[in-house]
């Protein structure tokens, strides 16, 4: 297999490109941008360097990876992008690169849809999906498995944990605790994301824990460190139950 390159797209000669790399009509790829194996830039599509771009990634039509921050601290001042394997960025998705030598960080198998934002020096896992319109503010930090509904908003230095979902509309000021449902403005624990965890694939004998877990701490008038401290061992043996304990800590 080998790279193609349509007559209208401009590569900059200090960039790299893997085998199996598509170049649509108008496409760009900047200086110091390596594009790895079958990565594909769709018509107009952009990548800015310094930026590294793992394999299998896709670019639509007018999405824009690695440009500088929008920060006017940091205008104009080194950062990187680091992006895995198999992400799709679709129409009007923008990724800024990160500031004073840090790097923007994106993992595999995520999902940006139509206008979704990642801003400088965020790190993203893996198999996340950001719906459309969804903006992360500077540093922000996604851990695997998060999906966000529509036009939602994280701000800056904010932590979502793993399979949480965040509702449309939903901003969120303060860190979302791993495998949990919020909704509103400000963005509030609603319930335990069920869904999420089943489309996982979590055994039904971690999603109970997990529930049980869930009803104890969020589901009474307790104070929250009272609840913590009066669960079962049981419950806390459970690997998810840890890591949920460990984020509410």
């Amino acid at each position: 297999m080998s790279t193609k390159v349509h007559p209208t797209a401009i590569v900059h000669p200090e960039s790299t490109l893997e085998e199996d790399v598509e170049l649509g009509p108008y496409a760009v790829v900047g200086a110091r941008v390596h594009l790895g194996r079958g990565t594909r830039l769709q018509s107009h599509a952009i990548v800015e360097g310094p930026s590294r771009l793992g394999e299998g990634n896709v670019l639509f039509p007018f999405a824009v990876v690695g440009s500088v921050a929008q920060d006017k601290r940091h205008a104009g001042a080194p950062g990187s992008l680091e992006v895995g394997d198999f992400n799709v960025f679709r129409e009007h998705v923008t990724i800024h690169r990160g500031t004073s030598g840090r790097a923007t960080r994106i993992g595999h198998h995520n999902l940006f849809m139509a206008g979704a934002h990642a801003a400088h020096d965020t790190v993203l896992g893996s198999h996340i999906t950001l719906a459309n319109g969804v903006q992360l503010a500077g540093h922000a930090k996604v851990d695997d498995y998060a999906t966000f509904g529509g036009l939602s908003g994280v701000a800056q230095f904010v932590h979502v944990g793993e399979t949480a979902f965040v509702a449309a509309g939903a901003m969120c000021e303060r860190n979302v605790p791993p495998f949990v449902v919020v909704q509103g403005d400000r963005a509030r624990i609603r319930a335990l994301n069920k869904v999420g965890l089943q489309r996982r694939g979590l055994p039904e004998s971690d999603i109970a824990a997990l529930s049980k877990a869930y009803a104890a701490i969020f589901g009474t008038s307790r104070p929250r460190a009272q609840a913590i401290a009066e669960l079962p061992d049981e419950l806390r043996a459970n690997p998810f139950v840890t890591r949920l304990l460990a984020a509410l800590a």
